[in-house]
């Protein structure tokens, strides 16, 4: 069953690829307000996004945490290309080398992760206390946030809103791994905390997408869900981890392969929406030409300043 819910996120993944090209057009043109809602585009990417949300949560409830979330980081070098051609542009080749950097890497790394099917377990006190740490991630990510521009802001926030996400992963996993035909199961709190934390988790994104980087958001919320859930899985569901000393090195390869990428996606310019083009200002020195309207004296007779432009100049002086 664990091949089926790998396939099941496959399909999800690549759908989740798309809506976030898609609301990532969306939202640099028009910024994160409500006026989202009158654009069709952007409620489009969110069905789509939604759709490969639920494929994802349906693959959780077939296979743990560590063997599903890797499967997302491969869509990277999809999504990438998808937003550019929104832009009506090419991907330029750091776009390209970059998402492969972080989604090899990644999967990598991830691949080094045993996978073992354990029927997951959370107690209220141990979620209470996972979502307290993942706020207090969320708000520092936040508020750094708040004082830095450029990629370094899109990554910021996009490390709380892959933080969110996974706990959203996290949920879904307890839930649906742990229901065994029970469907009783879904009465708890954890089945209300889902949607609450998942849009949180949609605010957050598209927060990181306004910022323009879309290589690096997108990037930063693929590295980050995955590594915090399969944490999460390990410390509080009980899913193993690699403990053998001899994955050490390719653990450190793969890591030092997706931060590269990573940084290499981050040193991209931001996209933006095209504009009529106009002409360049002319630069002018000095005040001069600035106040030549305002040059001529409200008693003397008018001045032709095209005429008589050593005039209008000397008045000025």
């Amino acid at each position: 069953m664990t091949w089926v819910g790998m396939l099941i996120a496959l399909a999800g993944a690549l759908g989740y690829a798309l809506g976030a090209a898609l609301q990532q057009y969306e939202v640099v043109a028009e910024g994160v307000s409500l006026s989202l809602v009158r654009r069709p585009r952007w409620w489009v990417g969110g069905i789509i996004s939604f759709t490969g949300a639920c494929l994802h949560a349906v693959a959780l409830s077939f296979a743990p945490l560590v063997a599903v979330q890797p499967i997302s980081v491969a869509t990277l070098v999809f999504a990438v290309p998808l937003a550019a051609f929104m832009y009506g542009r090419r991907p330029y080749r750091a776009e390209i080398l970059g998402s492969i950097a972080v989604a090899v890497g990644l999967l990598w790394l991830m691949l080094l992760v045993p996978t073992h099917n354990v029927t997951p377990r959370l107690g209220d006190a141990a979620a209470l206390g996972f979502i307290a740490v993942i706020g207090v991630i969320t708000l520092v990510t936040q508020v750094v946030a708040g004082r830095v521009h450029g990629a370094s802001r899109a990554l910021l926030l996009a490390v709380g809103a892959g933080a969110v996400t996974a706990s959203v992963s996290t949920f879904v996993r307890v839930v649906g791994g742990g229901m065994q035909g029970d469907w009783g199961r879904l009465v708890h709190w954890f089945s209300l905390a889902v949607p609450v934390l998942l849009v949180c988790a949609v605010v957050l994104l598209q927060r990181s997408y306004a910022v323009g980087y879309f290589g690096i958001a997108y990037a930063g919320v693929q590295v980050v869900d995955p590594i915090t859930s399969v944490l999460a899985g390990a410390i509080l569901l009980g899913e193993p981890l690699p403990t053998s000393p001899s994955t050490a090195v390719p653990a450190l390869m793969a890591a030092a392969l997706t931060i590269g990428g990573t940084i290499t996606l981050g040193r991209l310019t931001p996209d933006h929406h095209g504009k009529p083009s106009t002409p360049p200002p002319v630069a002018v020195s000095g005040p001069v030409a600035p106040r030549l309207e305002r040059a001529v004296p409200v008693h003397s007779a008018p001045v032709d300043a095209t005429s008589r432009p050593s005039t209008a100049t000397s008045e000025l002086g």
